[in-house]
């Protein structure tokens, strides 16, 4: 399998390279030159088979097949559910599906755990060391901490908004006591971590030595990994239609989805779910995708006005015409707007997407009426993710909300709605107790850099 930038003017990459260099040298994302069909699923295999069934087209013959299947098999050893993500029934038509039963109780594990012990993999192989550094509005943060913490031959260094995370979120990345994992609390919002991490890897010179890498979703395999629970889902449901509600603002999540479902998961819509940070639902509205400020929420991981992975699907409706995708990005960050054409609207958005969205009185009244109906504890992510897939069920076919956060994450939101604390499972009952390593910096880059560099020094 090789990898193309959505800019199109990156050089093509293998598997490996494109998972070392995360953001492609021209600024763009790298997809898969081409997609492949998914394979067919047991519902009734482990679900670490059927992820090395999935992921194994697009890692090609650069992985040997029993090692990816091994990588695998550890990375979901570390869950706490035997079916990993599992479905749960919520009504007739209704059903959750857990994504929180890993080490941080968040969706991201489901593929951190993999890309960590890939990029181990692919390192020790090449005798190399890279420097991980991602941004995060919540959970990407530990989750890719988690997944490399003490590991031999990275690095990593994450930037989250400083006070925009909860305290949860923010204590599972700086209570990490590892010599090589470090983190940044950047005076702005997530946004602003989201750029310079960018304009980090735009950097050619600070890239090439410090060996720059990424882990959240602007690595392919991050989206990759994420492919695979709609697929297990969609054969646990015995194959037929169904719709998938996904509280998301970044829209990698809902992405991995249309992926499934263009490389032929029988899968009906993909339900938007976004809070009054609403670039995604205005963008199916309008047709316009147009920046606001960002306006704190209590669902703080969709607090986001630049929805990077976008670009991946805006590059298959522009007939992946590299140059002119580059160019209404361009645009889009000189004027806060970017126009997708009536046509392609009707062709690539309405006939898949839809959106909803659901402010905080809405998310707290779902929270409420999901544990009154159900005696189900939902974190308000998920909640929206319910609300939106309420919002545009059709009749006849099953919804599956994402549950995308453990409500232990946000324990004072779902007490608020519910008057019931969750609590945290046994392996972070002490999480309070542990000392916070963090490092406050200004929202600029020469500063960041600074401290990307300290940790590589160290």
């Amino acid at each position: 399998m090789r990898y193309v930038s959505t800019r199109g003017r990156a050089p093509e990459l293998g598997f490996t390279d494109a998972l070392l260099a995360g953001l492609a040298s021209d600024g763009g994302l790298y997809v898969p030159a081409s997609w492949p069909e998914l394979p067919s699923i047991d519902p009734g295999a482990p679900y670490a088979t059927v992820a090395a069934a999935v992921m194994a087209p697009y890692v090609g013959d650069e992985i040997p097949p029993a090692v990816l299947k091994q990588i695998c098999a550890d990375a979901y050893a570390t869950f706490r559910h035997a079916a990993v993500c599992p479905l749960v029934q919520l009504d007739d038509d209704q059903w959750l599906l857990e994504l929180f039963h890993g080490p941080t109780l968040a969706f991201k594990d489901v593929a951190l755990q993999v890309v960590g012990r890939l990029f181990d993999h692919v390192l020790a192989a090449r005798r190399s060391r890279i420097t991980v550094v991602g941004a995060t509005s919540g959970d990407t943060g530990s989750a890719a901490i988690a997944g490399l913490a003490g590991r031999t031959n990275i690095d990593v260094v994450v930037l989250y908004p400083h006070g925009r995370v909860s305290e949860i979120q923010r204590r599972q990345m700086t209570t990490v006591d590892a010599p090589n994992a470090r983190t940044l609390a950047v005076e702005g919002t997530f946004d602003d971590c989201q750029d310079l991490v960018k304009a980090m890897f735009g950097d050619a010179d600070f890239r090439e030595r410090h060996q720059l890498a990424a882990m959240n979703s602007i690595n392919w395999a991050r989206v990759m990994a994420q492919i695979v629970y709609y697929a297990t889902a969609t054969a646990s449901l015995g194959g037929r239609p169904v719709s998938f509600a996904v509280p998301t603002g970044n829209f990698g999540n809902v992405l991995a989805g249309w992926i499934a479902r263009r490389t032929g998961a029988p899968i009906g819509r993909l339900v938007i779910g976004s809070n009054c940070n609403d670039i995604l639902p205005r963008l199916l509205d309008t047709g316009v995708m147009s920046t606001t400020a960002v306006v704190p929420t209590l669902s703080p991981s969709m607090d986001i006005q630049v929805s990077s992975n976008f670009e991946r699907l805006l590059f298959e409706m522009n007939g992946r015409d590299g140059g002119l995708t580059q160019e209404q990005l361009e645009r889009f960050r000189a004027t806060g707007r970017l126009l997708v054409e009536g046509d392609q609207v009707q062709e690539w958005l309405t006939p898949v997407f839809r959106a909803e969205r659901i402010d905080d009185a809405g998310t707290l009244e779902l929270i409420r009426e999901v544990y009154s109906r159900s005696g189900q504890l939902v974190d308000p992510h998920t909640a929206i993710g319910i609300g939106a897939g309420r919002a545009h069920h059709e009749a006849g076919m099953a919804t599956v909300a994402l549950a995308t956060a453990h409500p232990a994450k946000f324990p004072d939101v779902v007490e608020r709605a519910t008057g019931v604390r969750p609590a945290l499972p046994a392996h972070l009952a002490d999480l309070f107790e542990r000392p916070e390593r963090v490092t406050v910096v200004p929202a600029d880059l020469q500063a960041v850099e600074a401290a990307v560099a300290g940790v590589t020094a160290g």
